[in-house]
């Protein structure tokens, strides 16, 4: 059982902090803090695996990203701004990053990418790692395609709902 005092020093010291979320397991009971509601997936949320002191972090967990339908358009091209029609058209899905974190395009330093442009990809694929508070996110693809746009350079700061890849369905 954690105390009343000891909970409400966890409170405030997330509100005086950068982090978003904590999880902490003491005694058998497990409470989870954060300032904004996780999106849970798979029946896992993303800050799960928040800092937890004096414990080894668990295992990379996979993280599925809901991928939204492609939006059509009521502009005709020649109505729509430059900067507009530089980006992809057609049937492309946007994935999109589901937590804050870093990004890496391959599981070490010194190995290739998981995915490239023009690589095929099926359902469940992993395409990147987010790492978020020391743990490593697994990303995987929720359709099958073929990637035609990274859009993140690799350990780059990503943002929640940012765009990471785009790919065509097949």
């Amino acid at each position: 059982m954690i105390d009343l005092s000891f909970l409400e020093s966890l409170i405030q010291a997330i509100d005086r902090s950068s982090l978003d979320s904590i999880e902490i397991e003491r005694g058998g009971t497990r409470i989870r803090l954060a300032k904004t509601p996780g999106v849970v997936v798979n029946g896992v949320a993303p800050a799960q695996a928040a800092y937890v002191p004096m414990v080894q972090p668990a295992p990379p967990q996979p993280v599925t990203v809901p991928v939204p339908a492609p939006a059509e358009s009521v502009d005709s091209p020649a109505e729509t701004a430059p900067e507009e029609q530089a980006q992809p058209q057609g049937n492309l899905i946007d994935v999109t990053c589901p937590m804050v974190g870093t990004f890496f395009r391959s599981p070490a330093p010194d190995a290739a990418p998981y995915v490239e442009v023009g690589s095929k990809v099926a359902k469940d694929d992993t395409l990147c790692i987010i790492e978020a508070m020391k743990l490593m996110n697994e990303l995987e693809s929720e359709v099958a395609g073929t990637i035609a746009e990274v859009c993140v350079q690799n350990a780059d700061p990503v943002e929640y709902g940012q765009v990471l890849f785009r790919l065509t369905p097949s």
